[in-house]
């Protein structure tokens, strides 16, 4: 892995629109700001090498660098990264209502929380329309945060935040994107010798694409009142509607116009299911009320167990049908978008002008581009 400064991340990340918000330069570096889902820094750097471009899940993402670290293997590209199980999951008796689906992220985090296996948790509420990042230190604290937001959302800044203060053993939710910055600070790239991971437990969210924030707010402005809204969801197919949730009913919007506003760089993101987690969750499609729930590592299984004896989670066999469905979903999502890296020439370059956003072992990019 290739790692440079903050000069080399605005050039190769926030110039050519490549910037998910993910919020993992924030906190980390004094000069770098998020405003309503934009990166800018404000102030030059004349470090040759930084945590901001280090960790950033956008610029010089060796996959093969990062299976080797977390599984022990090569990268081959399979649809759903490595996995021990996959179950369906929802929230057990010992969860309170109020989150979204079959709750089975808040019922985690929670049971985590209550049983000090954490000691705290980084997560993303919501101020109305606009994702906030979050941490929570009691189990009571974690519905609020519940649901999903469709906005790329700094997360990860309360994590820098967090670190910085002296906190650790913290659990993370986040989204393929996120999840892949937190996996690019855990390797410690920089090879810092007073390093110290401040993870304990990371909790990934099924994603194909998230909302670019100020243009969502501009269409939602121009057709409703946005200081009504309370919550969004897409149900599942066939559907094809965006449910905005307010304080006086619900409005649906075509997913025909909503997916005219994902931003440019979701279209390189190759993991549908955030596959360098303890535990990935996500919607079940075909059944209400309940989620899919892939089992990475032994930390995840842990986690499972303890919350489903408890009676915190609630977990059933998945079917092998729903499995190659979703195998397939996540499949195409990577065909997709190793080929819209390589048109856009974002995959294994090696000259000084042109770094990539991606490398991948070639034997995989061939198989993948035929």
């Amino acid at each position: 892995m290739l790692i440079f400064g903050s000069k080399e991340l605005v050039n190769d990340v926030i110039q050519r629109d490549l910037c998910i918000g993910c919020g993992m330069c924030m906190d980390i570096c004094p000069y770098f700001k998020i405003y309503r889902g934009k990166s800018a820094m404000l102030f030059p750097c004349t470090l040759e090498q930084g945590p901001c471009n280090a960790h950033c899940p956008k610029t010089e993402v060796d996959l093969d660098g990062l299976c080797r670290f977390y599984w022990n293997e090569p990268y081959d590209g399979r649809p759903l990264g490595h996995f021990s199980g996959i179950l369906a999951a929802k929230a057990g008796k010992q969860v309170k209502a109020g989150f979204q689906g079959g709750g089975t992220v808040s019922a985690l985090i929670a049971y985590a929380l209550e049983k000090k296996m954490v000691g705290g948790a980084i997560l993303t509420g919501a101020e109305g329309i606009e994702p906030v990042a979050r941490l929570v230190k009691k189990p009571e604290q974690v519905a609020a945060s519940a649901g999903s937001k469709f906005i790329a959302a700094p997360t990860l800044s309360a994590l820098n935040q967090a670190a910085r203060e002296g906190e650790r053993r913290l659990a993370v939710v986040g989204t393929p994107c996120q999840m892949t910055a937190v996996a690019q600070m855990r390797m410690n790239p920089l090879a810092r010798e007073d390093f110290e991971d401040p993870v304990a437990l990371t909790v990934g969210v099924f994603c194909n694409w998230a909302l670019e924030n100020r243009q969502l707010t501009a269409y939602l402005s121009e057709r409703m009142d946005i200081a009504e809204i309370t919550g969004m969801d897409i149900p599942p197919p066939p559907a094809e509607v965006l449910v905005v949730k307010t304080t006086t009913g619900e409005k649906q919007f075509p997913l025909k116009d909503i997916r005219k506003l994902i931003p440019h760089t979701c279209f390189i993101c190759t993991d549908m299911t955030a596959e360098w987690t303890d535990v990935s969750v996500g919607m079940y499609e075909g059944r209400s009320g309940w989620n899919t729930l892939l089992v990475r590592t032994r930390t995840g299984a842990e986690l499972v167990d303890k919350a489903v004896a408890d009676g915190w989670l609630k977990t059933e066999a998945f079917p092998e049908a729903n499995q190659k469905m979703l195998s397939n979903a996540a499949l195409a999502k990577k065909e997709r978008s190793f080929r819209h890296a390589d048109r856009q020439g974002y995959l294994n370059q090696d000259d000084e002008e042109s770094r990539p956003a991606l490398r991948v072992p070639p034997e995989v990019l061939a198989r993948f581009l035929g």
